[in-house]
């Protein structure tokens, strides 16, 4: 039943029993995530996230069922979401394997900028940890962002009730965080918008953040894509192969280019997430049709 494992320990998929006498697994499905005991930084997160899931409610964050503290037992319980991660979907392979088309791949950009819009504007958060692998999705595809245990709070919510954007551990994920963060410890919300532009060209190109299989060069996607998103022709040769072709070109390109102010060394220079998410929407609304694919077009590059 392990859905997931991480540095906080395992994720399981479970049930609610509708009916606790009978022996057989039924009921609300949900997921629940068990913390190590023994780690001091993994039970502040574990009280973070109580304490932030808690009091929030959106449809693009995930629902917080429960918790429990009991003994060495130190427990979160959530819906469960049947499409996992979209890092899951995004980079797994294999024969039988479909790839997300462009219209899904989408959909999930704007759900979770969604998401990160709200924790932005009413809840005066900054997320810090945002990543393809801390976006779950439902069924239907329809994202939801999940792990709040790195939360930095600038008013009412977080672990940290200061306001200061100076913090003393620099925290998140190598191949997502801002290099300005990375190198002076000084946190700003357009942290979180470097972080979603990331995931922007994870989705354009299908691969990840950070990749020590690729060459050296390679290792980190944003310094090696960069210079390819300007350009319309670059962008189709590095492109995700496994779309096709079936893309609609003009707004690959211009994700593309959002995806690039996302990347803006310097924060004031990035867009909010709510002009993130407006630039989507309006993407979403032209409801131009991915193209099809042109008869023997090579889309190779480095994996």
């Amino acid at each position: 039943m392990v859905l997931g494992e991480g540095g906080f320990g395992n994720v399981y998929k479970g049930w609610l029993e509708d009916n606790p006498s009978s022996n057989n697994a039924s009921g609300t499905v949900i997921a629940v995530k068990r913390l190590n005991s023994e780690s001091l930084q993994e039970f502040a997160e574990w009280q973070a996230e109580v304490s932030i899931l808690g009091c929030l409610s959106h449809p693009n964050l995930v629902k917080l069922l429960g918790y429990c503290r009991k003994e060495a037992e130190i427990l979160l319980v959530y819906e469960f979401m049947q499409k996992g991660s979209l890092e899951h979907q995004l980079f797994r392979r294999g024969f039988a394997v479909q790839p997300l088309p462009w219209d899904v791949r989408l959909k999930i950009a704007i759900g979770a900028a969604r998401g990160l819009a709200f924790l932005h504007t009413s809840e005066k958060v900054i997320y810090r940890d945002f990543k393809a692998s801390n976006i779950l999705l439902d069924g239907a595809y329809n994202a939801k962002i999940s792990d709040f245990g790195l939360v930095f709070g600038l008013g009412k919510l977080g672990p940290s009730p200061s306001r200061s954007h100076v913090t003393t551990m620099v925290m998140g994920t190598y191949g997502y965080a801002d290099p300005e963060y990375v190198a002076t410890g000084h946190l700003y919300v357009k942290s979180d918008v470097y972080a979603f532009g990331v995931v922007l060209v994870e989705m354009l190109t299908g691969l990840r953040a950070f990749d020590r299989r690729r060459s050296i060069e390679q290792h980190n996607l944003t310094d090696w894509i960069k210079p390819y998103l300007h350009d319309r022709r670059k962008l189709k040769s590095i492109m995700d192969s496994r779309l096709e072709g079936k893309y609609p070109s003009k707004a690959a390109f211009r994700i593309a280019q959002l995806s690039l102010r996302c990347l803006e060394t310097k924060p004031k220079q990035r867009p909010s997430m709510k002009e993130v998410l407006e630039s989507l929407e309006r993407l979403h609304a032209a409801n131009e049709k991915p193209m099809e694919p042109i008869f023997g077009s090579n889309h190779n590059h480095t994996r």
